[in-house]
């Protein structure tokens, strides 16, 4: 089996390249890159005579088409700007494909992908697609499904690569049409900082405020729990505190709207020039506490009973205690390693369904904890009869 890396050499998915090299059956593993210098140095750093490097610049669709063609499966680790081109580039290479974001580009290409017999699942990290499994694994326990909440904790600087400070802009672009909730049948369009909830997560992170997101969960989760009448389902999330606290001022002095200024006679997005600033600056590239939490609650009937299943993951400490967990990589090997377990599954022929697939349709959540749990990241479920005046009450404070 051979495998082509897109993006490769990038921050988080080096994380992923690296799980494949320690744990998957790949025979050949590429990395392609438009970024020479760091993917040699990758090459060289994981010594693995499976591992070479390919220069590739997603923009140039013949050239990078012919660069992936014979490959099983492409895992691309681009930019969500990028998604729409390097899809179109794997489509037509007939290649399985994969990546981290799945926010719709990837669509238009499902005849393509099912033409050549071959699948492809956008949006499959921590979250979106850890998060999906979560959330299916207790549906499935279930037989009508109520509400859906599915909230996480970033632990990550502001800043530590271009790709992560356009998903900061993204996110909170107060006219983006993608920051929806699913709410009795519809989905409805909400605004930054919509519906703040309080939501404990494992120590070390706590409770936090979070706030809907726009994230791919509240569409494939429409869709996969169709039959069972979900009647809402929230998405949220949370970086830390600093970082909440930044963007919200960004927000409230209009800045996130990215207005044009004129600088020195030069027209300019304010919001490029502070990415820009933070990208250079320590308090861009730092922050206290690194790592991943995942907090999913799905509210349902089992037998005429209201049961609600609350589920969330653990993973080794940041602080340095455990080898390869050391500060960023507790936060960028949760977000590699599940596209690394995915990449694989697809390769393999394990997903019989062709085209563009959400997560839901592709994974069972089941595969997919027991080979995370290799990685000695955990999936923990608590199961509880719903108080029906404790709910309320929970409402009422939250």
């Amino acid at each position: 089996m051979k495998v082509f890396c897109l993006g490769g050499a990038g921050r988080i998915c080096r994380e992923a390249v690296l799980d494949l090299v320690e744990y998957s059956e790949f025979d050949e593993i590429t990395i392609g890159d438009f970024n020479e210098e760091l993917g040699l140095e990758l090459v060289k750093q994981l010594h693995d005579p499976r591992v070479n490097f390919v220069k590739v610049n997603v923009m140039n669709h013949d050239e990078t088409v012919e660069q992936m063609k014979g490959y099983d499966v492409v895992m691309d680790g681009t930019a969500i700007t990028l998604n729409g081109i390097s899809t179109a580039c794997i489509a037509e290479a007939g290649c399985h494909g994969i990546n981290l974001n799945g926010f719709g580009a990837e669509d238009e290409f499902s005849e393509v992908f099912k033409k050549n017999n071959k699948t492809a699942v956008p949006g499959f990290g921590m979250t979106p697609g850890v998060t999906q499994m979560m959330a299916m694994h207790a549906a499935n326990q279930l037989d009508e499904v109520e509400s859906v909440r599915v909230s996480h904790g970033s632990f990550r600087p502001i800043a530590f690569s271009k790709s992560i400070t356009e998903t900061t802009t993204y996110e909170y672009d107060p006219d983006l049409p993608g920051r929806i909730i699913f709410e009795k049948g519809e989905f409805v369009q909400v605004p930054p900082f919509a519906r703040p909830r309080k939501i404990h997560l494992p120590e070390p992170y706590g409770e936090t405020m979070q706030y809907i997101i726009p994230h791919s969960e509240t569409r494939t989760l429409a869709k996969a729990l169709a039959n069972k009448g979900v009647q809402l389902i929230e998405v949220r999330g949370t970086w830390p505190e600093k970082n909440m606290r930044l963007v919200r001022s960004l927000y409230d002095y209009g800045i996130m709207r990215n207005p044009t200024v004129n600088v020195n006679g030069t027209e300019t997005g304010l919001m490029d020039i502070i990415g820009d600033y933070l990208l250079q600056s320590k308090e861009g590239q730092e922050t206290e506490l690194y790592g991943y939490s995942l907090h999913v609650e799905v509210i349902g009937t089992k037998n005429g009973t209201r049961k609600r299943h609350i589920l969330y993951h653990t993973h080794p400490a940041s602080d340095g205690s455990v080898k390869g967990w050391e500060q960023l990589r507790a936060y960028t090997r949760n977000v590699g390693i599940p596209m690394a377990i995915a990449t694989e599954i697809l390769a393999k022929g394990m997903v019989k369904k062709t085209g563009v697939l959400i997560p839901e349709e592709a994974f069972e959540p089941a595969m997919i904890f027991n080979e995370l749990k290799k990685r000695d990241i955990h999936v923990h479920e608590e199961i509880k009869t719903v108080n029906e005046a404790l709910e309320k009450e929970e409402a009422i404070r939250s």
